[in-house]
């Protein structure tokens, strides 16, 4: 055996040595366009931490949070990282089902997470989760069809003004919709939009004696306005359309407005992807004159499972994807205007992210404006803006979101789906011991 044969088995056996070692996360993730992204630009973390290796599970997002609830609650340990809302968080905390991120690493500057943000992902002054990305809901509408039909979108605009201008530029001829909104159920997909529109409507879910309120005006008269807009000026099919149903038809130019969540305006705006991108403009969140814009304040976070055994690693992972580094590495590859928003002071102080993204300034304002801790002008014993902070609602709010969902179907009426969830709710909190 000569040298080199020698040096080239040993380099060989220390490489392969080197993969037996690797530690192997698994990462469970929403299948959306921020996270597909960072999928892709994993190399650079790769590269940083050759001893890690990722694997990755990407789901549609209810299918996501069915499974990833069911590994925490029964302590499976099939993943290492998991994709979250600033809904879960609080809950599992407290449950003890998550890690606290003490090893996020010194440069990390947890300081300089917008505060509305870290404070839904802490519990006792601890960070249980670090945010991807943050957002609020705005309305992302075509400005060329607003000229076209005459119409001016105002700086504070009622939702009897969104009606009107909606079916107005309504084109079936030309497969235009006036408006697109979700409509698949999920307590975070259709019900996240309907619990923002009954907030801004002056409604609530639940009164100070968390009695249901389904069978007040509030409701009836927001879920029939969701269900007329709709039929006379939403698209096919709207019952199954969810996020990103709905992004791709107003990136292909059939949505003329689109009320969701504030990160959707980086891809309707990206000419790479969106047929539209120079035509698109933003407003905040509409009300029916009482100065409630909803309140919706989502976070898509990275956590680590209490039954996971890799807690450093994943942290290592978390800590990347969440930095300000990994921030600088999007905008050197995709430019400043696809950046993941909604989570750093320091991105809304950066002249390069202001001057790239129309909608930085629209998207700080909504979250800015949106107060979980009063969602309604009534007063509630709860807090949450699109979603009501208790570990009852994620069955009960997709409970519900399926009788709303088929109404818009045409499979039931707006009273008979209201009677039922009343009915379901007053069940529900009668079982969990909140009503007496």
């Amino acid at each position: 055996m000569n040298l080199r044969t020698l040096l080239l088995g040993v380099s060989s056996a220390a490489l392969l040595c080197g993969f037996a070692n690797a530690e192997t996360l698994t990462i469970a993730t929403v299948n959306n366009g921020d996270m597909i992204r960072m999928q892709g630009l994993t190399d650079d973390f790769a590269a940083k931490n050759p001893d890690i290796q990722l694997e990755w599970v990407t789901l549609e997002e209810n299918v996501l949070r069915e499974r990833v609830t069911t590994d925490i609650a029964t302590k499976g340990g099939q993943y290492d990282i998991v994709t979250i809302g600033n809904y879960e968080v609080p809950i599992w905390a407290k449950q003890g089902w998550l890690v606290a991120l003490d090893g996020l690493g010194d440069d990390y500057d947890v300081d300089d997470l917008l505060p509305a943000i870290r404070g839904g992902l802490s519990v006792d002054g601890k960070l249980y989760a670090a945010p991807f990305y943050g957002e609020s809901a705005m309305i992302m509408y075509r400005k060329d069809l607003f000229e076209k039909a005459g119409l001016t979108m105002p700086d504070s605009p009622t939702w009897e003004f969104i009606g009107e201008a909606a079916r107005k530029i309504t084109d079936r001829s030309a497969d235009i919709s006036g408006m697109c909104l979700r409509g698949k159920a999920g307590w975070g997909e259709n019900m996240a939009f309907l619990t923002a529109l009954n907030n801004s409507f002056g409604g609530r879910w639940f009164d100070e004696k968390w009695q249901p309120q389904f069978d007040q005006p509030e409701w009836k008269t927001s879920l029939q306005f969701y269900v007329d807009l709709m039929k006379d000026a939403g698209p096919q099919g709207a019952s199954s359309n969810g996020f990103n149903e709905n992004l791709t038809l107003f990136q292909q130019g059939k949505c003329g407005m689109w009320i969701d969540a504030t990160v959707a305006a980086s891809f309707v705006s990206n000419p790479k992807d969106s047929t539209v991108a120079d035509k698109v403009g933003y407003a905040i969140f509409p009300d029916t004159g009482n100065g409630n814009h909803g309140h919706w304040l989502w976070s898509w976070n990275l956590a680590v499972p209490a039954s996971s055994t890799k807690a450093e690693a994943a942290q290592k992972f978390i800590a990347w994807a969440t930095s300000k580094g990994y921030t600088e590495l999007v905008a050197s590859k995709e430019g400043w205007a696809n950046v993941p928003p909604g989570t750093r002071t320091s991105l809304y102080k950066n002249a390069d992210y202001e001057k790239a993204a129309p909608f930085a300034a629209p998207t700080l304002a909504a979250m800015d404006a949106a107060d979980i801790t009063k969602p309604s002008v009534k007063p509630v014993p709860y807090t949450g803006g699109q979603f009501v902070a208790i570990p009852e609602f994620q069955g009960l709010g997709t409970t519900v979101g399926q009788l709303f969902s088929a109404v818009l179907a045409g499979q039931s009426s707006v009273d008979d789906a209201l009677a039922q969830a009343q009915t379901a709710a007053v069940r529900e909190m009668t079982r969990a011991g909140y009503i007496k």
